[in-house]
């Protein structure tokens, strides 16, 4: 993709020391020069489109966030209005890359920042693509208020003065032609491994299914469990109520506290969903934690009580915290391996039955009482260990193959980072490469192809200015 970019023949010295050396014939403005805020408000309720900004996605329709961050105020007149073609910025994240161009006319939070250029002669994607590169982000530490790094606030009247390279232009359009480009490329590849991340990972709950229903005997015989979301269960298997199997902890902690704060913190959104893989280890000083939070010892299942999570459950490894929207499992290991039950609420029928109890409650979710009522099938310890031993045979190579797939991704998410930079700043010149790109049309990818909510988001991208963490 970067064959044949050459670097510019002639360079300057920017005068900003993260910056670097910039083409001779490219200015080196105040971001104030070039973007000023819109500072239109919802005073009228001209709109009841509320947007949101999601580290990775963008700019979108609050609807489609999910049951992430803060939610949105019942009064939207003190929002701000925002327009196609705006760069939205999340003032205080920033840094980890809430930042992005909008396509939508709507409102959002007042904690955003919302910038309209000053020339229509500038290409706001080309002003987006810089505030994307990570040295721009990281470089605003310097002028945020705030203990953590990745939740410190940028005053306006300070960002507005960060140096922002401007390019002709010409060239403007060229580095938005070749950047589309490159990213079309890498949207594609990025696609074809999830499909084959979903296949794998399809073929692995298939392998557990079998194995948590139907032993390892395929000539098991079968008895009817009486449970209509469960079906029939091998004929010597247990069914007993979750509530006489496993207890959920109660009362919660002050992540703040000195004995807490140190502890890792574990959230819905650190679980893959179906796969009991923790994805981030993180301290709850380090996410910013400050409400309460339930203790977990190392060996607990923790699993979500949210319905559109209803399949993330993990065992922890280490005495840690968990998240208010998780449930802390003790589980009697006179009958029942954590392990084992793990399997069980990552299953089919389990996931069904906790669905089922969601739709039920006003809240999306699971409570304790239906949870305890809940059925769970087993078979005596010594097979419930070979169960699992069978199963962690089967599925190693499986999870290798999704690991190598996923690190290819992380690798090329890198790649994109550093060419946008690279890019964007002055280091390749791509007007030659721009010019020889073939006319290609747009891509609608498809809904089920679309990413989920980044599983490693680990901070709220939307904090209302007088709401409580929502981690």
């Amino acid at each position: 993709m970067i064959d044949g970019l050459k670097r510019y023949p002639s360079m300057k010295d920017s005068g900003v020391p993260w910056l670097g050396a910039v083409p001779k014939h490219w200015e080196v403005l105040r971001l104030g020069a070039l973007l000023r805020e819109r500072g239109e408000t919802n005073d009228d309720n001209s709109t009841t489109e509320v947007l949101s900004v999601m580290r990775e996605r963008g700019v979108i329709p609050y609807a489609e966030k999910g049951n992430v961050g803060n939610k949105k105020s019942e009064d939207i007149t003190r929002y701000k209005i925002v327009r196609p073609n705006d760069i939205v910025v999340n003032c205080m994240n920033v840094i980890i890359g809430s930042v992005g161009l909008s396509d939508y006319t709507g409102c959002l939070s007042p904690v955003y920042y919302v910038l309209t250029r000053r020339s229509k002669a500038d290409d706001p994607h080309y002003l987006n693509a810089y505030f994307q590169t990570k040295p721009f982000q990281l470089s605003l530490v310097r002028i945020g208020n705030g203990i953590l790094a990745h939740r410190m606030r940028i005053p306006m009247e300070l960002l507005k003065c960060e140096p922002f390279p401007r390019p002709p232009a010409d060239e403007q359009a060229a580095i938005v032609r070749f950047l589309h480009h490159a990213d079309r490329r890498i949207q594609r590849y990025i696609r074809a491994k999830r499909k084959l991340i979903k296949l794998l990972e399809e073929q692995k709950q298939a392998t557990i299914h079998r194995a948590v229903t139907r032993s390892l005997d395929s000539n098991i015989k079968l008895k009817p469990s009486g449970v209509e979301w469960l079906g029939d269960m091998p004929e010597h298997w247990n069914l007993k109520r979750f509530k006489f199997l496993a207890r959920v902890t109660s009362g919660q902690v002050d992540p703040r506290a000195p004995e807490q704060r140190g502890k890792i913190l574990i959230a819905p959104n650190h679980i893959k969903s179906g796969s009991g893989r923790i994805s981030l280890e993180e301290t709850a000083e380090g996410q910013g934690a400050d409400s309460g939070k339930y203790e977990v010892r190392r060996g607990q299942v923790v699993y979500s009580k949210i319905r559109p999570n209803l399949r993330k459950a993990a065992i922890a490894r280490v005495d840690c915290l968990c998240s208010a929207d998780m449930y802390p499992l003790t589980v009697r290991e006179s009958e029942l391996r954590p392990e084992f039950l793990l399997l069980i609420l990552l299953s089919v029928p389990f996931t069904r039955f906790v669905v089922d109890c969601s739709l039920r409650v006003a809240m999306p979710k699971v409570n304790r009482e239906a949870l305890g009522e809940g059925w769970l099938w087993y078979p005596d310890l010594k097979e419930q260990d070979a169960i699992l031993r069978s199963t962690q045979e089967s599925t190693s190579p499986l999870d290798m193959a999704i690991g190598q797939a996923e690190r290819e991704i992380a690798l090329v998410r890198e790649y994109r980072t550093r060419l946008i930079a690279d890019v964007v700043t002055g280091k390749l010149d791509v007007r030659e490469a721009a010019a020889r790109l073939p006319e290609e049309a747009v891509e609608v990818e498809p809904l089920d192809e679309i990413d989920d909510l980044p599983q490693d988001d680990s901070v709220a991208e939307e904090p209302e200015l007088e709401a409580s963490d929502a981690v």
